[in-house]
């Protein structure tokens, strides 16, 4: 009797610490919470904006590589695990500001390089490769939609509010295209499916007015949101692929409340 007692201990206790180790697990491995933080270097000069990506604040800023949506764990368990986020062709981005602009510098590695709009103030996403950028104040509803493409095309869109996106007045430019200055660099051809190309980079400056001017603050004090997407079309992989800085939980580029917080260091 005593020897079954002593059993059935043993296995209790060996019951309970197994619990404790896969609840321990599990703890280590859960899905972490958003939102990111993207820092933004202070320039203390002007940004050129030419493509090339070779001014000084471009030398000291992190650079953040694209993801495919997906859920995010606490720890990498292994290279494998990694992969399955990263789009078959990578990106580096980069954000610095100062008290005049917002600028987004970006190397889209692309072995197809298309762009077949030649207007600006289109939804250039449906006709080549674009890069997105999305901007919200913490504290208010409305946000921007900023395109820029290999081909320097632009599109400006401004919603008052997530629930009224899709509505004609929210393809409305809100900030005029002609302030917003872009522009690229191609390592390839453009639109010329017969070859295989490298990469193209992109420059864009924001103007800081035009963001504050519903009363908003930016610098230091500001309070932003940010979110950076890529369309990437190309002969060389199955299907077009969407990726995004920070990583989504889903493909929805309007997952306001996932984006990164911009951070703006000096």
């Amino acid at each position: 009797m005593e020897k079954n007692i002593f059993l059935l201990t043993c296995v209790f206790m060996l019951m309970f610490f197994c619990g404790c180790a896969i609840t321990n697990r599990v703890i280590e491995t859960q899905f972490i919470s958003f939102p990111d933080i993207i820092i933004a270097s202070y320039s203390e000069t002007p940004v050129i904006i030419d493509g090339n990506l070779d001014d000084p604040v471009w030398q000291k800023t992190p650079f953040y590589n694209f993801s495919l949506p997906g859920e995010k764990s606490r720890q990498k368990n292994s290279d494998a695990e990694k992969n399955t986020a990263s789009p078959r062709e990578q990106g580096e981005l980069r954000v610095a500001w100062n008290e005049k602009y917002l600028y987004i510098a970006a190397k889209l590695y692309d072995s197809d390089i298309v762009q077949e709009c030649e207007e600006n103030q289109k939804h250039l996403y449906s006709t080549g490769d674009t890069i997105e950028i999305f901007l919200k104040p913490e504290n208010n509803t409305w946000y921007w939609e900023i395109y820029g493409t290999p081909n320097k095309k632009k599109t400006i869109f401004w919603y008052p509010g997530r629930g009224r996106q899709g509505l004609p007045s929210g393809f409305e430019p809100g900030i005029d295209p002609e302030i917003i200055h872009i522009d690229t660099k191609i390592k390839g051809t453009l639109n010329n499916w017969q070859d295989k190309d490298e990469y193209w980079t992109i420059e864009i400056a924001i103007p800081a007015k035009e963001l504050t001017k519903l009363g908003d603050e930016f610098g230091k004090d500001g309070s932003w949101r940010i979110l950076m997407g890529r369309y990437n079309y190309s002969r060389y992989i199955p299907w077009k692929e969407l990726s995004t800085i920070p990583q989504l939980s889903k493909m929805n580029f309007h997952l306001l409340e996932e984006y990164g917080i911009l951070k703006l260091n000096k």
